[in-house]
């Protein structure tokens, strides 16, 4: 059994936390970002780089961004098939300091023009939590429909986005504030229990104060 042999929903190999956590980052990045991946810049920290590639974290974090599932018999061939589609990619190494070793930053182009700057890290058995947005702090794990709103830090914006939900019947699973600085920059991470429809997040970015909606779908690739 090689490294690529698949049982289920996990792929088996030398580390999971390197094959099947490297494609869930990849499947997840290509969702936020909401398009085709264009062209990434893969940055690789700790032993995501020293180890990834006898384990094969690069194959498997560009098959992610290819919307490839970590069952996919294609995932040892995500090189040949990146070729074949036109994305640009390439790897380098990264110092993130204190960040989990099996971390990776991704600069991400879409193919309108469409930019994203992700830092995820994959923790174990498959898990990965997203640690950074487009330099801003947030800690979810892909796992449920989630809403990331980016806000000005003042006074009534999470009463008026929790309002608002409630209206539409979602329910809020989890939630979790971020912000840079005090009355500068903040985030909510909404963890929902179903999924959100696109034209409530358009609604939720005609806010005042809200600068940006980034939605995770769990439905299809």
């Amino acid at each position: 059994m090689n490294l690529f042999d698949i049982i289920g929903p996990v792929m088996v190999g030398p580390s999971s936390s390197h094959t099947a956590g490297a494609v869930r980052i990849g499947n997840v990045a290509r969702k936020l970002l909401t398009e085709e991946v264009k062209e990434a810049t893969i940055f690789f920290h700790g032993s995501f780089w020293s180890t990834g590639k006898g384990h094969g974290t690069d194959r498997a974090l560009l098959a992610g961004l290819m919307g490839m599932q970590v069952d996919d018999a294609r995932i040892p061939y995500s090189f040949d098939v990146a070729s074949q589609r036109g994305l640009i990619y390439e790897f380098r190494q990264i110092d993130l300091g204190d960040a989990h070793p099996n971390s990776v930053k991704l600069l991400l182009t879409g193919v309108s023009g469409k930019k994203q700057e992700i830092v995820a890290c994959s923790v174990g058995g498959g898990r990965i939590e997203i640690r950074e947005i487009d330099g801003l702090s947030v800690r979810f794990g892909g796992d449920y429909p989630t809403l990331i709103i980016r806000n000005q830090d003042i006074p009534g914006q999470v009463q008026q986005v929790t309002t608002f939900l409630a209206e539409e019947n979602i329910n809020i699973g989890t939630m979790q504030l971020y912000r840079s600085a005090r009355g500068a920059e903040a985030v909510m991470v909404i963890e929902c229990d179903k999924e959100i429809p696109l034209d409530i997040i358009s609604a939720l970015e005609g806010f005042k104060g809200i600068e940006k909606a980034t939605y995770l779908s769990l439905i299809g690739n």
